[in-house]
């Protein structure tokens, strides 16, 4: 059985963020890059099911980022994955949402997984959509926010985490899936396995190296954004003195009336 997760470098999620005003992209040169937060739920997820199926069951990490930055991806190796596939291409930059799950889908299917593990969220953009987007291009089930995983056959059991909370589900393999927070906390890599890490390949591909049929980047993107500005100072809140619990909870009451709340 082959695995795959995607994994994003991302700026470390406790540096200062801040937005070019000419490109309007976030500002990534300075800042230490690490493994989106999120994606490391989901190579937790896939180590733990290598170790339960056992055999031949291998893990591939895969991320689109520019070559400069694919050694960041020695960490994830050093946890336990087998080896890693980086898409890096400068026609690459600039991608929306629609340009990189369409890229994504394109790399991917020269990988023949039956099981691709993904971050619900990445902790530079939060948009969501890429998962769904991207199972809607390789053509197969997305089965979300899991917390529990069982492989039984060419199938898969997952339990999903929900608001209401808890639901089992069945699909077919090959299948994209991605996991909940509560899935397990993500493992610390070993001293052994960083030293292994190093002999680990992380492979390239390139744009010339799959056939799209429309254009990526800036040019193939179906978003832009056209400006920006730094939400208001937060003021200093109101504070209501009460003589007692009727008249404060009046008092609450005509301050939502006035905002419209209730």
């Amino acid at each position: 059985m082959k695995i795959v997760v995607t994994i994003k470098l991302v700026p470390n999620p406790n540096a200062e963020k801040r937005i070019d005003p000419q490109t309007k992209r976030l500002v990534r040169t300075g800042v230490e890059t690490v493994l989106n937060p999120y994606d490391e739920y989901a190579l937790e997820a896939a180590l733990q099911l290598k170790e339960r199926a056992g055999g031949d069951t291998t893990v591939t990490i895969f991320s689109m980022a520019p070559d400069s930055l694919k050694e960041g991806l020695r960490r994830a190796l050093a946890m336990g994955a087998d080896d890693a596939v980086v898409l890096s291409d400068e026609a690459l930059e600039g991608s929306d949402v629609s340009a990189t799950a369409f890229a994504m889908a394109a790399a991917l299917r020269t990988l023949k997984f039956d099981l691709l593990v993904v971050g619900g969220l990445t902790d530079d953009s939060s948009t969501g959509a890429v998962p769904g987007a991207l199972a809607e291009h390789l053509g197969m089930p997305c089965i979300t926010n899991a917390r529990k995983v069982e492989i039984k056959g060419d199938a898969i059991e997952v339990e999903r985490e929900t608001d209401s909370g808890y639901q089992t589900v069945h699909g077919p393999l090959p299948a994209l899936l991605t996991t909940a927070l509560t899935f397990g906390e993500p493992r610390y890599a070993s001293l052994k396995g960083i030293m292994g890490a190093k002999k680990k390949s992380i492979a390239s591909i390139s744009l010339q190296d799959l056939s799209l049929d429309r254009p990526v980047g800036t040019s193939g993107s179906k978003t832009e954004l056209r400006g920006f500005a730094p939400p208001p100072v937060r003021g200093k809140g109101q504070v209501v003195e009460a003589s007692d619990g009727l008249s404060g909870a009046q008092a609450i009451f005509d301050f939502l009336a006035e905002k419209r709340l209730v």
